[in-house]
């Protein structure tokens, strides 16, 4: 059975970077392979599910196909399942905004966004 370093395909399907960026978030505790912390070297198989905490956001990935070097994206995207759950839907509160342009807000909006700020309104 086919295997590779996680680091290594990490960098090759192009969820990080670079390898070094790959390794130190092994390194960091930031990824998992099959609910299990994995050093640089932990191996990946075909059927593995990844779970990577990377630039702020949490990729779950299942390993379809192993590959050891980087490879255009369109193949690269062809060597996992992106099985990443859907963000919640934007809350309905409104959000305080300000036109482009508009400069420095007056006291009286300053006050008002203030109150908005603490839940006033």
């Amino acid at each position: 059975m086919e295997s590779t370093r996680v680091d290594r395909w990490l960098w090759a399907v192009r969820l990080t970077k670079t390898r070094p960026d790959a390794a130190a978030a092994c390194r960091g505790g930031h990824i998992r392979i099959n609910d299990k912390p994995a050093k640089p070297a932990t191996t990946v198989v075909p059927g593995d599910e990844v779970r990577a905490h990377l630039n702020g956001t949490n990729r779950v990935v299942e390993v379809v196909r192993v590959i050891q070097k980087r490879v255009g994206a369109a193949d690269a995207a062809t060597c996992f399942i992106d099985r990443t759950p859907k963000p919640p839907p934007e809350a309905l509160v409104p959000v305080a905004r300000r036109e482009r342009g508009a400069g420095r807000p007056t006291k009286r909006e300053r006050r008002v966004l203030d109150k908005f700020q603490r839940g006033g309104l």
